[in-house]
């Protein structure tokens, strides 16, 4: 299976969406203006996809399946198993493309429990390469990756993680998944820059972006994906969009949902900040 061009240009738009869960699945399907979904793989069987997702699909609304334990940041090479499995769900929910995380998630047969951060090395920046091409050659379509929320950072780093990500999609054409939320969370538990890392992306080959809402416990933030979005994580998707026409924007829940109601409002607050950012940017 050869692996999907990832020329800029043809990036698709998808617009404004919300992650797809089986406790909201209803819910989720009748919001108004929701113009994306996206599924984790891992919750499905290619063979037997759950009744909304189907209506979904049959109303050519657009499903990006989201992988979480690829491992591309680990030492081992991507197993083949996963890898299949991805593409299955690539290929029955007819998506326009995949993502995973810039992450590892096991070594050594024991599995992490959490996504890890990856050493910001060049020895570290050969293995993931590689593993990213492999998972390339193995789908059916363009894979994006997504930069983590971090509770710690490696000693010794030799790129900042705007440039190491930067160096990979040189290398690979990978696209790239902005979670700006999590951003924010390295911004205030590492002391990383935003407005940096923003700067230092080749945004040219964005895909879309996630926002999501955390908590700040202990004087660290919690990317928890289970309360509102904040003010300072808006403030973060609203350079993105200064910077970029940003493809598509998707909003992350998890848990302790809130009504169809007050999903749609933070689905129009995401919306009101990409339009009125999209103006600014117009503008200058």
């Amino acid at each position: 299976m050869a692996a999907a061009a990832t020329d800029p240009s043809a990036m698709r738009r998808l617009g404004f969406g919300i992650g797809w869960r089986p406790e909201i699945d209803l819910t989720i399907e009748r919001l108004p203006r929701a113009e994306f979904f996206e599924v984790i793989a891992e919750s499905l069987c290619p063979g037997h996809l759950p009744a909304s997702l189907a209506a979904l699909r049959a109303r050519n609304v657009p499903v990006v399946p989201h992988g979480v334990s690829l491992s591309l940041g680990g030492a081992e090479r991507p197993d083949a198993h996963r890898l299949q499995h991805l593409a299955q769900c690539a290929e029955i929910l007819d998506a326009p493309l995949v993502s995973e995380h810039l992450a590892f998630v096991r070594g050594g047969g024991l599995e992490a429990g959490h996504m890890l951060p990856v050493p910001r090395t060049w020895e570290a920046m050969e293995v993931v390469s590689e593993n990213i091409r492999i998972a390339q050659e193995s789908l059916p379509v363009p894979l994006a990756l997504e930069n983590i929320a971090a509770l710690f950072a490696w000693p010794d780093a030799e790129l900042t993680e705007g440039h190491f990500l930067a160096e990979l999609i040189d290398r690979t054409g990978v696209r790239l998944l902005v979670d700006v939320a999590n951003l924010h969370t390295n911004h205030v538990n590492l002391g990383q820059d935003p407005e940096q890392v923003l700067d230092e992306l080749p945004l040219e080959q964005l895909a879309y972006v996630h926002v999501a809402g955390g908590v700040l416990r202990d004087g660290l933030w919690h990317d928890t994906h289970r309360h509102p979005v904040t003010a300072p994580i808006l403030d973060v998707l609203a350079s993105l969009a200064e910077r970029t026409d940003v493809p598509g924007v998707l909003l992350e829940r998890d848990g302790d949902y809130p009504t169809a109601a007050g999903l749609a409002e933070e689905l129009a607050a995401i919306r009101t900040t990409v339009e009125g950012a999209r103006a600014r940017h117009a503008a200058s």
